[in-house]
């Protein structure tokens, strides 16, 4: 199976989704000093110290979201069968992983200097954005050809 370009950054796209989601429910078990490390909201980490059900649900949510960007991405390059919707929700994807992406600039100098982790959360999900502007356009020369 030879993979385009696009494809190919679609898996790793999806790759990316993954291990994120994967991340993030770790953060679940890992308690409250994993979700300050992962730099949530102070109020999912009040959540977490204090055994209330906000820190897990809205982690889960977050964490299923990302595994659909998975499925939406190996969905579009082959690798399990196609999904209802693929092309609005590759397209859905790419602008808010982009938006994720840019979002952020501004916040990449802080009063105590330099955020390398927003430095690099930004970049991955611009990146991951890229890969899923990539695919869908893919899926759109592939439909206006006729494969």
């Amino acid at each position: 199976m030879s993979l385009s370009i696009p494809s190919k950054l679609l898996i790793s796209a999806g790759a990316i989704a993954s291990t994120s989601a994967i991340w993030h429910l770790l953060c679940i078990l890992g308690g409250p000093s994993w979700f300050a490390f992962a730099r949530a909201p102070q109020q999912i980490i009040d959540s977490s110290i204090q055994g209330s059900l906000l820190a897990p649900i809205g982690t889960i949510t977050v964490a299923s979201l990302m595994f659909a960007c998975t499925i939406f991405a190996f969905s579009a390059v082959g690798l399990i069968r196609k999904v209802p919707l693929l092309k609005p929700a590759l397209i859905t994807i790419a602008m808010i992983c982009l938006l994720r992406g840019l979002i952020a600039v501004p916040t990449f100098l802080t009063s105590s200097g330099l955020d390398t982790w927003q430095i690099v959360a930004s970049t991955v999900w611009f990146y991951v954005g890229i890969c899923f502007a990539a695919g869908s356009l893919e899926q759109y020369n592939l439909d206006k050809s006729g494969a």
